[in-house]
């Protein structure tokens, strides 16, 4: 059976939005698939997703949907220097969250709005392989990653509600990490048998650690009445956050004529993950901003066909473990499942665009904060990611 073909028709068995949404802060599942085409390539892609994620604060009050929409942008260009020897230059965005309550909920609101916060980072990985023979292929490579994030939280406790974000008896808390870039590295291996289109790969992705500069600010002390006091301000302190180490397996094969199976199987170290500033944990007895206890799994798997000789399609599914529960109400879901629909145009030979659609469910939650362990229910969600990519092999 001959599939060799199938090596440039189904490069749509990385549809962009794999990873769209995931456990606690992964979003873009750190595929390095367009390091690992034949010859020299180069893409671009953009995901997005919209999700809808609600539910009930203790008091029995509707949360609103509090999981604001957002979009993860890709690029790669993979050069074969020689017959042995390649260079590839990955941007991703791979680790994030986003999160808007509006004043549904006085636990999460009060007179100056609701609670947000948005986590952004972005990676550039060099990648440089050697090519012993037409299958083996070992890489290795460093990381460069910059994090930064600003976090709102609100809470009307002056109502006698007991506010999510009161442990400090204050009614807001603020904070801005500014742009910080730090070091990684990644390495691999990767074996192929292009004449029946199987490639399999592993990737290992190191720990990152970031020293973020933190301008915090706290709101209105009740107990007083009065501004809160400076001792529980803090103009610049250092907040360490060590974005976690990862491990990708990827699988296609041929498995009849026009037609391959994949899968991906990706495993990131969340346990033991947290955000704390530093007046924000004096001020809460030390308990964190945000945490995970649990490491993640996911894995998508599906079938791609080549259907003309310019069109071809896939179909896959999706599950991902979450990163603990009771989990953060940034980010109040655990785990999914997920159905996805991919196709590809290929008006030539060496270039292609390719788009699909991924419907999430989310795993029902209960979410924390650093005041209390249980602040509410957070149940049948569901998200929809969208994604298109453009490839160009020269």
């Amino acid at each position: 059976m001959k599939l060799k073909t199938l090596s440039v028709a189904m490069i749509l068995t990385t549809v962009p939005m794999t990873g769209a949404f995931a456990a606690a802060m992964d979003r873009t599942g750190q595929s390095i698939s367009a390091f690992l085409q034949p010859g020299n390539y180069a893409e671009a892609g953009l995901s997005v997703l919209d999700a809808d994620v609600s539910g009930t604060d203790k008091n029995g009050v509707n949360t609103g949907d509090m999981a604001a929409s957002y979009h993860s942008a890709s690029a790669a260009l993979k050069i074969q220097a020689t017959d042995n020897i390649s260079v590839g230059l990955l941007f991703d965005q791979p680790f994030g969250a986003k999160a808007e309550y509006d004043s549904s909920s006085p636990n999460f609101s009060n007179a100056l709005g609701g609670t947000s916060a948005e986590v952004t980072t972005e990676n550039l990985t060099l990648l440089v392989g050697y090519q012993p023979n037409d299958n083996w292929n070992f890489y290795a490579g460093p990381v460069w990653q910059q994090a930064k994030g600003e976090v709102n939280l609100r809470s009307d406790i002056s109502l006698g509600n007991n506010g999510a974000y009161s442990t400090f008896g204050l009614d807001s808390y603020n904070a801005n990490m500014k742009n910080d870039d730090a070091w990684g590295w990644a390495a691999g291996i990767a074996y192929q048998i292009p004449e029946i289109a199987l490639k399999t790969s592993l990737t290992y992705r190191s720990e990152i650690k970031h020293e973020l500069t933190a301008h915090e600010s706290f709101g209105t002390n009740y107990s007083s009445g009065q501004p809160t006091i400076a001792a529980l301000s803090n103009m610049g302190n250092i907040t360490e956050v060590i974005t976690p180490q990862s491990v990708n397996l990827d699988f296609q094969s041929g498995i009849m004529a026009n037609t391959v199976a994949f899968a991906n199987i990706r495993w990131v170290n969340w346990d033991g993950f947290s955000i704390t500033p530093y007046a924000f944990g004096t001020a809460a007895s030390g308990k964190t901003l945000v945490e995970y206890n649990k490491d993640q799994w996911t894995i998508n798997t599906g079938v791609g066909r080549k259907l003309t000789e310019k069109w071809s399609g896939t179909v896959s599914v999706g599950w991902d473990s979450g990163a603990g529960n009771p989990v953060t109400t940034l980010g109040p879901t655990e785990g999914y499942w997920s159905l996805g629909l991919g196709a590809q145009f290929s008006p030539a030979a060496n270039y292609f665009i390719q788009g699909g659609v991924k419907y999430f469910w989310l795993g029902d939650a209960d979410a924390l904060t650093a005041s209390s362990p249980y602040e509410g229910s957070f149940k049948d969600n569901h998200a929809i990611g969208y994604g298109l990519k453009i490839g160009y092999k020269f």
